[in-house]
């Protein structure tokens, strides 16, 4: 699966990745199904994502209750500093190095050993699986679970394997939106610019500082969401996270685009905040350059996702990785999720976390990892909350 390159973007690797999953599911005799999100839906003209946005819904015959197994498959693009093969997966004393180890194919790898150990010992379940693959949730403009939620195509109660692999009761998260600002210009011969060019990077420069500007009234913003003990409450951010222009130095560049990032909490409104962009970038544009403001990706806020099937999940956790119910404390955070859209979509309020993500993982930077530990611990804990015969007495379905 590392060695597959799903990076977002582009996110041109989804059917590729597809396939390689069909083959892996088969001996499970799993009835897979792909689904293709509409290019009208995710598509911008000259925006970073192209290929086909291939999901993959995976499901096992039978009459049990569902429970959705849910995982993004694509990563972020690798990270400078990477010291091994960001698309091999290298093994180093128990410590797994690869690019989406931790975030989050080391999940869908637990989440298969598990159902391989369910069927090589016949275990009874009390849940149907049926694994959903999706696309884009890395900054994508719609990702799959979106149009899967819409579609009506997601059954049972949903667990989320983008989390933590700590002792957390998720407590929801911000939303985050892409802006692409494309600032165009004039191209002229160098020598030539204060007669006839309009240097695009230049006229971009006042634009990325009113973003810089805007930064502290933004991060004065305070949320109700729960925070872990002793931290400090979530706060909206906004910052410049990609640039590019120019051709050559004996040329006026013409065209200078460049994506704002802004995470949004949920007590925000995102056409509020995504007009107060704009408007900033709008006066700072000068005279004779002309801009652009393209929404390239967003996810919208998840509300609190507890409900009823949580603490069968903690009591699995528990048995999985070794923590005490003492240990499990509930907070949201600033980072954004692609669940809110099943929310959304009114296919479910509740979103159980898990997951192999720790602080030291590095998730979406240079070596990232997981362990060998953390895969068996968190694949234990699927096949427990899988399993009829465990904690019956926690489980809303019987």
């Amino acid at each position: 699966m590392v060695a597959t390159d799903t990076t977002f973007p582009p996110g041109a690797g989804y059917d590729a990745f597809a396939a390689l999953m069909e083959s892996i599911l088969a001996p499970l005799r799993m009835t897979t199904r792909r689904v293709t999100v509409p290019k009208d839906l995710w598509h911008v003209e000259d925006g970073p994502a192209f290929g086909a946005r291939t999901n993959l819904i995976a499901d096992m015959q039978g009459d049990l209750p569902v429970c959705s197994l849910y995982f993004h498959v694509d990563t972020v693009c690798a990270a400078r500093g990477w010291k091994r093969d960001p698309f091999r997966l290298t093994e180093e004393e128990g410590v797994l190095y690869g690019l989406g180890a931790a975030d989050m194919k080391g999940a869908i790898a637990a989440a298969v050993h598990a159902l391989r150990v369910a069927e090589e010992t016949g275990l009874q379940l009390a849940y149907r699986p049926q694994l959903l693959l999706c696309t884009d949730e890395e900054g994508g403009l719609y990702p799959g679970i979106r149009y899967l939620a819409e579609q009506g195509l997601i059954d049972g109660h949903l667990l989320n394997f983008n989390g933590s692999a700590g002792p957390r009761i998720w407590g929801g998260c911000f939303g985050s939106f892409n802006l692409q600002v494309t600032v165009d210009g004039f191209a002229a011969h160098a020598a030539d610019r204060a007669q006839r060019g309009v240097n695009a990077i230049e006229a971009a420069l006042p634009m990325m500082q009113a973003v810089q500007d805007l930064r502290p009234s933004i991060a004065a913003r305070v949320s109700d969401l729960p925070v872990q003990p002793g931290a400090e409450p979530l706060r909206p951010q906004i910052a410049v996270t990609v640039a590019n222009g120019g051709t050559c130095g004996g040329q006026v560049p013409d065209r200078f685009t460049f994506v704002v990032s802004r995470r949004y909490a949920p007590e925000e409104d995102f056409a509020a905040a995504r007009a107060e962009i704009e408007t900033v970038l709008s006066a700072a544009c000068p005279t004779g350059a002309r801009s652009r403001f393209d929404l390239i990706g967003h996810l919208t806020p998840t509300a609190d996702p507890e409900g009823p099937h949580y603490p069968r999940w903690i009591k699995a956790v528990q048995h999985g990785f070794g923590y005490g119910a003492e240990e499990f404390v509930k907070y949201g955070a600033a980072s954004a999720s692609d669940s809110g859209y099943v929310q959304q979509a009114g296919v479910a309020q509740e979103i159980i976390l898990g997951g192999l993500i720790r602080p030291a993982a590095n998730a979406h930077g240079a070596e990232e990892h997981t362990t060998r530990a953390d895969l068996a611990a968190l694949s234990r804990a699927i096949l427990a909350y899988l399993a009829d015969d465990f904690a019956a007495e926690l489980n809303p379905d019987k």
